[in-house]
């Protein structure tokens, strides 16, 4: 059974709302969601980058995911929205209180950098406005072979009919020279009724250009390579996944044995 990820959830300062949202993502199926605090640094003065709250401050018991037996895991991200390549700070100590990293250019040389050079775990693609340049594949490729994935949300389609040209024209282009892989789908739900089922989420990203597999990887599998990538960033070494498997025994033996065990075996 698939674990299905919304990795983009707008921090809201409002409890309540902030709670309607993950008590919806939760009953529509999410086993994972991510609190996203977005910073934009100015040119006028200094800003100090957010710190996230702990969840059990803002929400009193997490919700039960439907269909599962266990509580929705709540992480934090950060957005960086960079207009200029001094608004990353590639050793700033208040990125490791986040758990994903994510940043948003808006030039072509940003995005390069983004692909490149700089040690994030997201790109997030703009959805509410025409793209200001055009995707390379050189870049994306260099993104992919580094682990870095992108982000494509949804929820702007739903809001206006113009943004939801932008959305899908922006999406289109990015599936055209990253082929659909290396993608993830999220929301940026502002409220409860902008979110969508994964299945839901999957049929739309068929009007992105992304095949079935493609679209069901992006709530899944593709999320949670983004989240293994990003505790390998944290603890600046690695870390190793491993799945359990059901090998059967060799033809011949009944209890599991191999007959070169048996045969080593002192009489």
């Amino acid at each position: 059974m698939a674990v299905f990820m919304d990795l983009n959830v707008p921090f809201l300062p409002d409890r309540s709302d902030l709670r309607s949202v993950v008590e919806t993502a939760a009953h529509l199926g999410f086993s994972t969601i991510a609190l996203n605090y977005v910073f934009e640094p100015t040119a006028k003065k200094k800003q100090e980058i957010p710190t996230p709250t702990p969840i059990n401050e803002l929400i009193d018991q997490l919700p039960m995911v439907q269909g599962r037996s266990r509580p929705i895991r709540v992480l934090n991200r950060l957005t960086v929205l960079m207009s200029d390549a001094s608004h990353f700070r590639p050793n700033a100590p208040e990125y490791r209180c986040f758990d994903l990293l994510a940043v948003q250019p808006t030039s072509e040389k940003l995005f390069h950098a983004a692909c490149m050079v700089y040690d994030i775990d997201i790109i997030c693609v703009p959805m509410t406005e025409k793209l200001p340049f055009f995707f390379k594949r050189a870049p994306i490729n260099g993104a992919i072979d580094r682990g870095v994935v992108f982000e494509v949300s949804y929820s702007a389609a739903i809001r206006d009919s113009t943004m939801r040209r932008y959305t899908i024209a922006n999406a289109v282009s990015l599936m055209e020279s990253c082929k659909g892989k290396s993608v993830i789908l999220s929301s940026a739900a502002q409220k409860a009724l902008e979110l969508r089922g994964p299945y839901d989420v999957t049929n739309l990203a068929l009007l992105f250009g992304l095949s079935d597999g493609d679209a069901k990887e992006a709530v899944s599998s593709t999320c949670r390579a983004a989240l293994l990538h990003a505790e390998t960033r944290r603890t600046a070494s690695g870390i190793i996944y491993t799945t359990r498997s059901q090998r059967e025994a060799p033809q011949g033996s009944e209890d599991g044995e191999t007959p070169a065990a048996k045969r080593a075996k002192p009489t």
